[in-house]
């Protein structure tokens, strides 16, 4: 189990960069646990993102296999939240200011929006048109450091709309996308909306197939699809975010369900890579996660095994991965980087041989 971003659920040959791996620098691997997490197979702590003074946010599996949300401070205290009602909390995007804005779910099953204030309020919202059947509602994804939230929701046909706050917000919808069940827009998690209003994501045609998006402050969508992603259900284009420089990171997925990396400039021109020991199966391969300002890309690969170990591409294409102490070496288990901030710390959380996931922040 990973950070739950609706475009990884969703989505589950390549040009080889000529990037060399770059100079081992030595950094300090800190693992965590939040109070309260299980210690059963699926359960633990997951999914930290990390904002530029090194705090961390992300949610654990408690032991009845229900979700809650934690911020862990740059001093390594660890504050649990959940919205009034919830009985499952995603934490999704974390600002510099300390906001956190995510998902949760009712006794319905339905989902609504939260906005954590820094000071610890906690405010529900609901974008209008979101469903209210069973597993529809609101899902934001993603808060800048002006304040404004995005994401996506869920209609009552199950289509996927999306939708940005503030005095320019509202809802919209990629030209291309679907409008079947399943299908429609998506933002990209924890960092798909840059301090310029621009917004990244991925858009799921008619016919089941991922493409990229860019979203303009003014409401102007860019439509881009990398060469070589597939035209199966779940196959072609995913984008992990957008940084102030207008860079979008993601994966696209092959005809044969591999998944490749790329980056795309400002200008729109798009670089494939892969990391050496990436699989080059089904479900296997090179997974950005997140860029920062420098343009520096954290993620995972997933080896032939089915393991998973972290990586930074750094702006000029060198390379270094990593493994945590105590992860897993399994199908399923090792060490997973979901983002990284402008000092270049990295967070992340690894799944032991157990099954159990831990969080970690990786720092220079």
């Amino acid at each position: 189990m990973k950070r739950i971003s609706l475009l990884t659920l969703m989505i589950c040959a390549c040009l080889v960069s000529a990037a060399w791996p770059q100079t081992p620098t030595k950094h300090k691997i800190t693992t965590f646990n939040a109070p309260g997490a299980g210690t059963g197979y699926g359960q633990g702590t997951f999914g930290a993102g990390v904002i530029n003074d090194g705090a961390l946010e992300g949610y654990y599996v408690d032991s009845a296999d229900v979700e809650h949300g934690y911020v862990r401070a740059s001093d390594g205290k660890i504050t649990t939240f959940d919205p009034t009602g919830s009985q499952g909390t995603v934490p999704a995007g974390m600002n510099n200011e300390l906001a956190i804005t995510g998902y949760y779910v009712d006794t319905n099953g339905v989902y609504h929006g939260f906005l954590r204030a820094p000071d610890g309020k906690i405010t529900s919202f609901d974008v209008s048109g979101a469903g209210r059947g069973v597993g529809q509602g609101t899902f934001p994804e993603v808060i800048n450091d002006r304040g404004t939230i995005a994401g996506q929701y869920l209609d009552s046909n199950n289509v996927f709309h999306g939708f940005v706050s503030g005095k320019r917000g509202g809802t919209f919808d990629a030209p291309g996308a679907g409008r079947g069940s399943h299908q429609g827009t998506l933002v990209a998690g924890f960092d798909g909306l840059n301090d310029a209003g621009t917004i990244a994501g991925a858009y799921i045609d008619s016919n089941g197939v991922w493409h990229g998006f860019m979203r303009s402050a003014a409401g102007k969508i860019s439509e881009f699809s990398v060469k070589g992603g597939g035209s199966g259900i779940g196959q072609g284009t995913n984008v992990a975010g957008i940084n102030a420089n207008g860079e979008i990171p993601g994966y696209y997925a092959d005809s044969n369900g591999a998944v490749h990396g790329f980056v795309r400039a400002a200008n729109g021109t798009i670089t494939k890579f892969n990391i050496s020991r990436a699989g080059t199966g089904s479900g296997q391969g090179t997974l950005p996660e997140n860029i920062n300002s420098s343009g520096e890309i954290a993620g995972y690969y997933v080896d032939s095994s089915g393991a998973a170990r972290g990586f930074v591409r750094a702006a000029n294409g060198g390379i270094n991965t990593f493994s945590v102490s105590g992860a897993g070496t399994g199908s399923g288990q090792g060490t997973f980087a979901d983002s990284n901030n402008a000092p270049g710390a990295v967070g992340g959380d690894y799944v032991d041989s157990s099954g159990v996931a831990h969080g970690f922040v990786r720092s220079q």
